[in-house]
């Protein structure tokens, strides 16, 4: 198991130092960084388990920011803090999200224990297939991650060049993008996707509502391996997935 988190703190604070200490002594490979949007969004994307200590004065900006990491790279999020605390962080973050909301004084055992509960899931959950889901539809991305997920490690991207920019930095098995999206639609994203020497050999099937033969023709040579229907039910469409993945394992 890969004992290997991400600690938010001031490393000034005694207690800081010694959650930092406490964790090492048993093994954790521990990346401690401020509590700042800047410096969290630059963390690589495999950490997914993050211990947060709380300071006085809550960052506000800090914690939307985390709130939309557990929804989107589906980060486990501890909490240590004093009662009043945690209560000001379940008003931005609902605490069903949350894997623990503990209160000070700590005791550095059961965070330990805890930790390792979440780490031996999460290596289970790291050996599966990536897959970027993009669409313009909130709606229908979250539908299918929720279909997805029980199987597959599932990514969303609301538009293009957000899925563009998480490719950038996030390897993945699959991609599934929709067809018809502003700004950039998706043979457009394909075309910038096969483009990129790093990206270039992702798998990616389309999305879509019309399945029409010009649809179908104007992006062949970009080598799309299907076209799946929205309107197909989610057995079928989990169906065409596995069985992607079971001829080219």
């Amino acid at each position: 198991m890969d004992k290997k988190i991400v600690l938010i703190g001031d490393s000034k604070r005694f207690m800081v130092n010694a959650i930092l200490k406490g964790l090492e002594k048993d093994g954790y490979d521990v990346i401690i960084i401020r509590p700042d949007v800047t410096d969290v969004s630059h963390m690589e994307n495999d950490l997914t388990v993050y211990v947060m200590y709380l300071e006085d004065d809550i960052n506000e900006e800090l914690l939307v920011f985390l709130k939309d990491s557990i929804d989107d790279r589906e980060i486990q999020l501890f909490l240590i803090g004093n009662p009043e605390e945690l209560e000001e962080v379940y008003h931005f973050i609902p605490r069903e999200k949350i894997a623990a909301g503990l209160s000070r004084p700590l005791n550095i055992k059961e965070l330990t224990e805890r930790l390792d509960g979440v780490l031996s899931t999460e290596s289970l959950r790291q050996e599966q297939k990536r897959i970027l889901v993009v669409d313009d539809d909130g709606t229908m991305l979250r539908t299918i991650k929720t279909w997805l997920s029980s199987k597959y490690r599932v990514f969303m991207a609301n538009s293009g060049m957000n899925a563009i920019t998480f490719l950038a930095k996030n390897p993945v098995d699959l991609i599934l993008l929709d067809y018809e999206m502003p700004v950039a639609s998706g043979p457009q994203v394909l075309e910038m996707i096969r483009s990129e020497p790093s990206t270039s050999s992702i798998p990616v099937m389309f999305l879509t509502s019309k399945s029409d033969r010009e649809s179908v023709l104007k992006v062949v040579s970009l080598k799309p391996e299907k076209y799946l229907l929205k309107t197909m039910p989610p057995e079928e469409l989990i169906a065409n997935i596995d069985s992607f993945f079971e001829k080219n394992n």
